[in-house]
């Protein structure tokens, strides 16, 4: 049975995936419930209110700062 694994005769550029992939942002507002989300944490009154304090303070970056 074949295993997936990348082909060694590609080169790097062929692999790495284009950095326009990578960012988080759709375009869209970030919610305090997305930044508690991203954080792997219940939503919680508690934890909305820190979202939307680190919201106010970063702005959507803040989300950007939190996933890979």
């Amino acid at each position: 049975m074949p295993t997936s694994q990348p082909d060694a005769s590609r080169s790097f550029e062929d692999r790495v995936t284009p950095d326009d992939l990578l960012h988080t942002s759709t375009g869209t507002e970030v919610s305090p419930e997305d930044l508690v989300l991203a954080t792997g944490r219940d939503i919680t009154p508690r934890n909305l209110e820190w979202a939307r304090r680190k919201l106010e303070a970063e702005g959507p970056a803040a989300l950007e700062k939190l996933l890979p």
